[in-house]
């Protein structure tokens, strides 16, 4: 596969920065959420949807797309924010965020949106149904994006292993290496390290990246869909708030939006100064 042309990544990341500021916009509007995990997710969304997934935004329910099963379903402005800059719904509904009767509720509801793949919000249940979906139709790639904090749920590693045991070739996992969760840092709550190791005796194919990478992040699931005998898990490392630096690597963003004036006016001058450096 030929490599990404410095044209395109540029590209990836001017797209990839107007999510982040639809993202904040929907944050500052809903006066609720959640600010890091969206954040750092940002640039492997962009991937996703704007060089690797097959889908149709028209056609939501295509019998061939790709399935994308969010599973940290409390990170779900990337989501939304992702679909709309796809061509899903209007950018302008994104600001219906956590709003009563809204289809973009506070995790993610088939019944509300239903070009969602599941509904989530237990942490967890994700790579379960993705694994059950995988086993269900091998002709189709399913993706299931988690957190690295989600992975204290004891069930993702039941999933682990009937995932290992069936060989699912075709499901890929995408870890939020982000290293924080709701209450401190992952390796001081409940440390996951050796996490490659771990993955690895699941029999999984294990590949680590910088996840603000958009180079890594295409070569990985490429490399990842070629795998076709064992499930592969991506270990993307990412920094949480990634684009606002005051508010990066610090886990009190996990679950709350910028909200006095001066934490808003951050937010949005950081962003802002992005997108000039991208001009």
């Amino acid at each position: 596969m030929s490599p990404i042309s410095p044209e395109k990544i540029h590209e990836f990341k001017k797209k990839a920065n107007d999510i982040r500021k639809t993202i904040i916009e929907m944050l500052i509007e809903a006066k609720s959420g959640h600010t890091a995990g969206p954040l750092d997710m940002t640039d492997i969304f962009t991937a996703l949807y704007f060089h690797l997934l097959k889908y149709d935004p028209k056609r939501p329910d295509w019998a061939e797309r790709d399935r994308l099963i969010l599973s940290n379903g409390h990170i779900c402005p990337v989501l939304y924010a992702t679909m709309a800059h796809a061509g899903y719904f209007p950018v302008e509904e994104t600001l219906t965020l956590r709003k009563f009767k809204s289809r973009l509720q506070g995790h993610p509801h088939r019944d509300f949106l239903p070009a969602l793949e599941t509904s989530s919000g237990p942490l967890g249940s994700g790579l379960s149904q993705a694994v059950g979906m995988a086993i269900a139709d091998r002709l189709k790639f399913f993706y299931c994006l988690t957190g690295d904090g989600e992975l204290d749920a004891g069930q993702n590693w039941e999933a682990m292993m009937l995932a290992g045991k069936n060989k699912l070739g075709n499901l890929i996992v995408i870890v939020d290496r982000n290293k924080i969760q709701i209450d401190g840092f992952t390796e001081d709550v409940m440390p996951l390290e050796p996490l490659k190791l771990k993955w690895e005796s699941f029999n999984f194919d294990v590949i680590e990246i910088d996840g603000h990478d958009f180079e890594q992040i295409i070569t990985a699931v490429n490399q990842a869909k070629s795998v076709l005998d064992k499930p592969s898990v991506i270990i993307a490392n990412t920094i949480a708030s990634k684009g606002i630096p005051e508010f990066e690597g610090k886990f009190e963003w996990h679950g709350k939006p910028p909200s006095t004036p001066e934490e808003i006016t951050t937010a949005r001058n950081a962003l802002n100064k992005i997108e000039e450096q991208l001009k």
